[in-house]
């Protein structure tokens, strides 16, 4: 957390250097850089000031939503601008590839929109194409990395709905931000030259995937300098033509015949090919839907409804919790938080999927009658796992409930990407948005320049579940991008990437504030742990060191993993000053700006939300 001048003059370095790289974007002139190639932005994890924010895992995308905001635009514009920058400076995790969910906060009228960009499958999807033909489940990492796994992106309709319902500025105005770091090029931090190693095979499987990932048949080196000139033109040629554009036009051709015949390098194993056609590209949209809510401690909490299970489970292990005074020993508080994680990852295997093919008991779910009916499961020792699903049928309001087989954990996605956008006039953006598994499927689209998804992987390869896979159906996401209200005023906004693990770890990061009285920063930097039905947690080493011994008193068992979750998130504070926020060493660390930087209140005190 930086609180002195040195914070200030980080955020201005920032923007001066952002401004060498973008300021002659929106004018599509090229930016002067060094004879070396553009410099590396630097990046901080908090920052506090006027005007507008943004917080994103790259310094790249969040200069860009800077950028637009100085411009004018709004939390919309300025969205949409840092999730295009992502594509290109975090391509392993975003682009036009794939898909996500968006939630914006209209300040004028206090009400929350929320629009449902998740992949969906092909017209030409069975539902036992991920068995095989002894009937189990197929080979799951070389499903990934075939045809078979690709959706219909959702992406680029998601920027083109924004932008026309809530916007201001086209998209071909914010996409120039993208256009440009793409052409010019960046320098690779540690994170993602590790993560082209780790994926070295599987991006060489696929000929664009390794010319661009793989200079000369090498992971090439930190510092090196990524250019992806096919992108840049990708991006300039959707904001010249449209969004429509792209799902009717050349790009949507090339990418159904790339996901029917994956094309192979030779001397490796060729991929499996999917159904993916022209019109299930043509057919695409992404409809804008009713939040979900829910009350905690005088807060109204707004998330994604299904396909997303964000909202519901988060908003069901928060209801459960809200049954307890939470503010006294941590122990017992941490004890309950991973037992209501428990309950509610129960009913999310039982009743979550697409909606519009399955009848989840949304009111159900999120009714405190059924909170109470669970929360009175949770006693002083641990839950044998896996605890069953409950019946929230009776608070559901008479609709009708979906029952099925309670279905496997299907993420098995190791990373995603979530940001936050706020502008002057207190418009606020959250959005979490993916292509699932690091690099995807592997497979890029030749001379288009970005990967393709596989998001149908997220579907239980089992059939008979609430998320098994049918034609045109959205695969249930664990994405849950946040925001928080108190008086119909948007007072936070937060979500993390990391697969089935972000519902836990934006769970823990508003419990720890509004439980723990940490403030953002603090509750981001906090150890977590993500307790999913299992037998045992997943938690990062700080959070068994400081709290293991005692929970495994009440039964309560540990796995250690490095680290879980990269959260972004901003806060609004006293006397109209923002603050954004994101990890300091999580995933590489984040990048935290702000329009006009200022220096922090030293009286401010934690917890603080919402003033």
């Amino acid at each position: 957390m930086l609180t002195n001048d040195a914070g200030r003059a980080l955020s201005r370095t920032a923007l001066g250097t952002a401004a060498v790289l973008l300021a002659t974007a929106a004018s599509g002139a090229p930016a002067r850089a060094a004879a070396s190639g553009p410099a590396t932005l630097p990046q901080q994890p908090v920052a506090y000031g006027t005007g507008g924010g943004a917080a994103t895992m790259s310094p790249y995308a969040t200069a860009s939503a800077i950028d637009v905001l100085k411009r004018g635009g709004n939390a919309v514009d300025g969205a949409v601008a840092a999730a295009a920058t992502l594509g290109v400076s975090e391509p392993f995790v975003a682009g036009p590839g794939g898909g996500g969910y968006f939630v914006y906060y209209r300040a004028r009228d206090r009400k929350v929109f929320v629009i449902d960009g998740r992949e969906t499958a092909p017209a030409g999807a069975r539902p036992d194409m991920f068995l095989g033909s002894d009937g189990k489940p197929a080979d799951f990492e070389q499903t990934v990395q075939s045809g078979l796994s690709v959706g219909v992106p959702g992406n680029v309709a998601t920027w083109d709905v924004a932008l026309k319902r809530f916007g201001t500025r086209s998209l071909a105005h914010v996409l120039k931000p993208a256009s440009s770091v793409a052409r010019r090029g960046y320098r690779l931090d540690r994170a993602l030259v590790d993560a082209i190693a780790k994926n070295r095979a599987k991006l060489a499987r696929f000929p664009a995937s390794a010319k661009q990932f793989l200079p000369g048949g090498n992971v090439p080196a930190v510092g090196h300098l990524l250019r992806n000139p096919d992108l840049a033109t990708t991006y300039d040629q959707i904001g010249r033509r449209g969004a429509r554009w792209f799902y009717t036009g050349p790009i949507a051709a090339a990418i159904a015949r790339t996901v029917q015949h994956p094309p192979a390098t030779p001397g490796t194993l060729a991929a499996a090919g999917g159904s993916m056609t022209p019109q299930d590209l043509a057919r695409y949209t992404a409809p804008v839907r009713d939040a979900v809510g829910w009350t905690y401690r005088g807060y109204r909490i707004h998330g994604m409804p299904p396909s997303s299970s964000g909202g519901t489970t988060v908003g069901e292990a928060m209801n459960i919790l809200g049954t307890f005074d939470q503010s006294g020993d941590r122990t017992e508080a941490l004890h309950r938080y991973l037992e209501a994680s428990k309950l509610a990852y129960a009913d999310r295997g039982q009743f979550l999927g697409d909606s519009a093919f399955v009848n989840v008991p949304v009111q159900g779910l999120l009714s405190t009658g059924f909170a109470k009916r669970r929360a009175g499961l949770i006693g002083p020792s641990a839950l044998t796992t896996p605890v069953a699903p409950g019946d929230p049928a009776p608070f559901n309001g008479g609709a009708a409930v979906t029952r099925s087989a309670p279905g496997p954990e299907a993420e098995q996605e190791q990373h995603t990407n979530h940001l936050v956008v706020a502008d002057k006039d207190g418009n606020v953006v959250s959005y979490t948005n993916t292509i699932e598994q690091i690099a995807g499927s592997g497979i890029t689209v030749a001379g288009r320049g970005f990967l393709l998804n596989n998001e149908l992987t997220d579907f239980n390869f089992p059939t008979g579940t609430a998320n098994s896979v049918a034609p045109g159906k959205r695969p249930r996401s664990s994405m849950s991008p946040t925001i928080v209200t108190r008086g119909g005023r948007v007072v936070e906004a937060i979500g993390s990437p990391g697969g089935a693990t972000i519902i836990t770890t934006v769970l823990q990061t508003l419990l720890n504030q509004l439980d723990f009285g940490m403030s953002l920063p603090e509750a981001i930097a906090a150890p977590r742990a993500s307790q999913r039905n299992g037998a045992r947690t997943e938690a990062e080493p700080a959070f068994i060191n400081t709290y293991g011994a005692a929970l495994q008193a009440k039964g309560q068992a540990f796995t250690p993993t490095d680290y879980i979750g990269i959260v972004a998130g901003l806060s609004f504070l006293p006397g109209g000053r923002l603050q954004t926020a994101t990890e300091s060493w999580r995933g590489g660390g984040g990048s935290a700006m702000v329009v006009r930087p200022e220096n922090p209140d030293p009286t401010m005190g934690a917890g603080a939300l919402g003033g």
